[in-house]
C-alpha cells in the first residue's frame, strides 16, 4: 500500500508494536525443552489480547497463529510437538493485522549455545538488512535493495535464498510490490514510492540459494544440508528516511 495519512501511519505503527512485542516475548520465551506448540499458544494468546488478528491463521488458515522454524526449516514452520534443543537455530515470524493494516516481522536466533556459523549467519542476515534499509529510499530502484543484500553475504562467504523474498504489506498481508529480492535482479527497474509499505526479509544461507517443500506438508520451506538465518521488518518509505514499524 501506500500510506497517505496520519491515520495510515499510526494504524501500521499499532499492529508493528503488536507483531513486535509478540516477536520479542516468544525469543524470550524459547529455552530448551519448550515445543514450538506451547510457543504458538502465548502468540494466540497475545494476539486477542491485544484485539489483533494472526494473518497466517486469518488469512491463509495456516496452522497456528506464527510461523516457527528449526534448523533445516527456513520459513513456515508449523508449530507443533517439535521440542526445542541447546543451540537449535530457530526463526519466529510473526504478522498480523488490526483494524485492517497488517505487520509482518521475523528473527532467527540461535538458543543458548550453538556452533559458531549459525550466530554468524543470523549476525550477517541483520547486517544484510541495515545495509539494504539505506537503499530503501523514494525514488530509488526496488532492486537496490536485493544488491546490497547480497553483496553482504557474499562479503562473509555466505549467500542468500533467491526464491523467499520481501513484498508489499498493508491492507492485505501480501500486495504490490510482489516481490523484493534478496538479490541483485538487473532486468527489476521499479522504483520505490514515497509513503510505499513494504516488508524486507533477507535470508542468509551458508550454501543453498534455494528453498523446497517437502511432500506431506504443503507449508514449511526447508534445506538440505544449508543453514539459514532471516531478519525482517515491516517498513514505511519516506522521504525523510525509513519508518520501521516493528522494531
Amino acid at each position: 500500500m501506500i500510506a497517505k495519512t496520519e491515520e495510515d501511519i499510526q494504524a501500521l505503527k499499532e499492529i508493528g508494536r503488536i507483531c513486535a512485542q509478540i516477536r520479542d516475548e516468544l525469543v524470550q520465551r524459547t529455552v530448551p525443552g519448550i515445543t514450538t506448540k506451547e510457543l504458538d499458544d502465548i502468540a494466540g494468546k497475545l494476539f486477542e489480547k491485544e484485539g489483533a488478528i494472526s494473518a497466517p491463521k486469518g488469512e491463509y488458515d495456516f496452522p497456528g497463529y506464527t510461523c516457527i522454524s528449526v534448523n533445516e526449516e527456513v520459513a513456515h514452520g508449523i508449530p507443533g510437538k517439535r521440542v526445542i534443543q541447546e543451540g537449535d537455530i530457530v526463526n519466529i515470524d510473526v504478522s498480523g493485522s488490526k483494524n485492517g493494516y497488517f505487520a509482518d516481522t521475523g528473527i532467527s536466533f540461535v538458543v543458548g549455545k550453538g556452533e559458531e556459523i549459525l550466530t554468524k549467519i543470523c549476525d550477517v542476515a541483520k547486517l544484510a538488512f541495515e545495509a539494504g534499509l539505506k537503499k530503501a529510499k523514494p525514488g530509488s530502484k526496488k532492486s537496490g535493495l536485493g544488491k546490497a543484500v547480497i553483496q553482504t553475504a557474499r562479503q562473509h562467504g555466505l549467500t542468500v535464498i533467491m526464491n523467499l523474498t520481501g513484498h508489499g504489506i498493508g491492507r492485505r498481508i501480501h500486495e504490490a510490490p510482489d516481490h523484493i529480492y534478496n538479490y541483485h535482479d538487473t532486468w527489476d527497474d521499479e522504483l520505490l514510492k514515497e509513503g510505499m509499505v513494504i516488508a524486507f526479509e533477507p535470508f542468509i544461507s551458508t550454501k543453498e540459494e534455494e528453498v523446497f517443500q517437502v511432500e506431506g506438508d504443503d507449508w514449511t520451506y526447508v534445506t538440505e544440508e544449508s543453514y539459514v538465518a532471516q531478519y525482517e521488518h515491516t517498513i514505511i518509505l519516506t522521504k525523510n528516511g525509513p519508518i520501521i514499524t516493528t522494531l
